[in-house]
């Protein structure tokens, strides 16, 4: 039986972005105050998703073990580090989330089964790495409030409730929608990055956050007069909204994963995923521990 296996590690480090061929305001200009010198610091998580056969004793591997490889090869390598000084890689290539993730599965893979490396650098920014040469994918979380009511204008009102319940009264109610964005693309062998991440985070903010935030998306949002605001067609439209600015930044729109309630969620593709998701859909499922 096949198991997929996550060990979590963390390290805290520095870094500083800066391109020794650009000037000290082309440096700013480009990366803002992450250009500062002498660079500024994160507590990173670390997750090392690995894929086996379950043994004779119920496990994958002897996650003790597994914890030394990773502190030995990873974390006690990078831990109250200068990252940029820390591997020679990172001399070459600026030591962005995404190119650190990659830079980990280059360490672990002769050592350890992996499939994925996923990297937060806080909370709102993460980084995965499947180890296809230089693609990562890269994600922001942020959040919006707003209002919203289920129910469709052609239909009676006892007939909304049927089909809504609560969700259709007629004054509404409100969420705090957390909302997370993946976007796919090559890693650039000199800054690291698959996206300028002001740029991308800008993005979202202008296409969604801010329109959507303290609104009644049945009024204030002309797209939900005719289309119902359920957490799926409010995902598709943020999806629909963000594709064409996601491209202009040099990136691919991968996911888009909105969290209307803890109890309630749902994720939508980007259509360059389309093919990909497919795919998985064929593959064999593997248990999660």
């Amino acid at each position: 039986m096949k198991c997929i296996i996550d060990r979590r590690a963390q390290f805290s480090a520095s870094h500083r972005y800066y391109l020794s061929e650009l000037s000290e305001a082309e440096n700013v200009e480009r990366f803002g105050a992450c250009s500062r010198s002498p660079g500024h610091g994160h507590n990173y998580v670390l997750y090392v998703s690995m894929l086996g056969d379950l043994d004779e004793y119920g496990m994958v591997l002897n996650l003790s073990d597994v914890k030394h490889v990773i502190k030995r090869e990873v974390t006690s390598q990078l831990d109250f580090s200068f990252l940029n000084d820390a591997w020679d890689e990172f001399q070459q290539t600026l030591p962005t989330t995404e190119h650190i993730a990659r830079s980990i599965w280059k360490r672990l893979e002769s050592h350890l089964p992996i499939v994925k490396i996923r990297l937060y650098e806080h909370p709102e920014l993460w980084a995965d790495y499947l180890g296809n040469n230089m693609e990562a994918y890269l994600t922001i979380s942020t959040h919006f409030s707003a209002a919203h009511r289920l129910a469709r204008p052609d239909l009676s009102y006892e007939t909304n409730c049927e089909i809504y319940g609560k969700c259709a009264r007629p004054n509404g109610h409100g969420h705090n929608y957390h909302l997370e964005v993946t976007i796919k693309g090559e890693i650039d062998p000199r800054t690291g990055m698959i996206a300028d991440l002001v740029a991308f985070q800008k993005a979202v903010d202008d296409y969604v956050v801010e329109p959507f935030d303290h609104t009644f998306l049945n009024k204030d949002i002309p797209y939900f007069e005719k289309v119902v605001p359920t957490a799926e067609n409010i995902a598709v439209h943020i999806r629909d909204l963000l594709e064409d600015p996601i491209g202009q930044i040099g990136a691919q729109l991968y996911k888009v994963k909105l969290i209307e309630s803890p109890n309630n969620s749902c994720e939508v593709y980007g259509a360059s995923a389309t093919d990909s998701i497919a795919l998985s859909m064929r593959e064999p499922a593997f248990a999660k521990v």
